[in-house]
């Protein structure tokens, strides 16, 4: 019998909470509320959860900043939910360690899919050596990446990307977390790297290249890895 995930849903609109709690528990999670920055922080130290589902609009402090008071003990994955559909606030939630961001109004199939998304990344205690999505296969441990059983020929820029990708597979990366990590502090406002390079590998990697399937584009914010 699997055992029950724990989300988390910090939120002070008690409509939101009772939507997520039926919305949660009818796919067999188990839901546990608060409805203050200070409550959330309180119950996921007192009790971790598997997953946390954050709004940014607490009335006693700014969800941003309870995501890095989180952040500096927690690797949780977090799921923001909020009202602010901006890109610097999707950015500056992401940068701050969100796993992902959805806006109010949602839908309940795409908030279960983003929850079990953010939840597969820390399913095992150690990254599978292998990867595959569509037809690609990402061999971590071979340092080869094949496509219908051939190798795929990437340039030491695009694995790296790739490999970023596939280990947060899931989640958005933003456009400087992604700079930052390959290309170093001083290239974070060096975005045409990336869409050259997301270029290529679109077309090395996805069936019609443009419409892909897995490496998706979350406009004006960054990339993420479907599988």
């Amino acid at each position: 019998m699997a055992v029950e995930k724990k989300i988390l849903v910090i939120d002070d609109e008690i409509q939101i909470r009772r939507l997520l709690r039926v919305t949660l528990e009818a796919e067999g999670y188990g839901v546990r509320e608060a409805e203050t920055a200070a409550e959330g922080l309180r119950e996921t130290a007192a009790l971790p959860p598997e997953g946390v589902i954050l709004d940014l609009g607490l009335p006693d402090m700014d969800g941003i900043e309870v995501l890095k008071r989180l952040r500096s003990w927690s690797n949780v994955p977090v799921l923001i939910l909020s009202v602010r559909d901006g890109e610097d606030e999707k950015i500056a939630a992401l940068d701050a360690g969100a796993d992902d961001y959805l806006t109010k109004p949602f839908g309940g199939g795409e908030l279960l899919a983003r929850v079990r998304a953010i939840l597969r990344r820390v399913q095992t205690s150690g990254e599978p050596s292998v990867v595959r999505f569509g037809d690609v296969e990402f061999d971590r441990a071979a340092h080869v990446v094949r496509r219908d059983a051939g190798e795929v020929h990437l340039t030491a820029r695009e694995y790296d990307f790739l490999a970023l990708l596939v280990k947060y597979r899931g989640k958005v990366l933003t456009h400087r977390q992604i700079l930052r990590e390959i290309w170093g502090p001083g290239a974070q406002e060096q975005t045409q790297y990336l869409r050259v390079h997301m270029a290529h590998l679109r077309q090395k990697l996805e069936a019609t290249p443009g419409f892909p399937k897995h490496l998706k584009t979350d406009a004006g914010i960054g990339y993420r890895l479907v599988e």
